[in-house]
């Protein structure tokens, strides 16, 4: 199983807004990169919530892919911010998951408490100029991000 990290910022849509809600689209990827990474998703993988462009930004919560391959709608929607003109439904640029909540954590794990346990090796989140917003995880160190927050799957 692939472990993710996937990030949002908690005042656009953040791990109680998905509590609430029980599962959401991860639409709005304009990074090609990232969306490769939604594509090799399966359904059943875990993601660590990652409350980004925060103080302090850190994860919080824990979800589930629950669907993958879906055409992000987004981009064929002038008044979205993700829009994007050159897609068109017959050739669909963007794709997005369908998340769903599992829970919050009773802490957050902080970036620096990150930066304590782990090296930029095994956290991508601390690669210098690393801005993508959905990195897979070694095994071993979602194991260990369970641990520090005394947490199971």
């Amino acid at each position: 199983m692939t472990w993710w990290l996937m990030k949002s910022e908690p005042d656009v849509y953040g791990i109680h807004h998905l509590q609430q809600e029980g599962s959401t689209l991860w639409d709005g990827i304009r990074n090609y990169q990232a969306r490769n990474f939604m594509r090799t998703m399966q359904p059943g993988e875990l993601a660590f919530f990652y409350h980004s462009n925060a103080r302090p930004p850190g994860i919080v919560g824990l979800m589930e892919v629950l669907e993958t391959g879906l055409t992000d709608p987004s981009q064929f929607d002038p008044a979205s911010k993700y829009h994007d003109p050159a897609s068109k439904p017959e050739a669909p640029r963007w794709d997005c998951v369908r998340m769903g909540y599992r829970r919050t954590f009773g802490r957050m794990l902080s970036l620096d408490d990150l930066r304590e346990q782990f090296d930029p090796d095994t956290m991508p989140v601390l690669r210098r100029g690393n801005r993508l917003s959905i990195l897979p995880l070694p095994d071993a160190s979602a194991e260990r991000i369970l641990d520090l927050l005394g947490e199971s799957r």
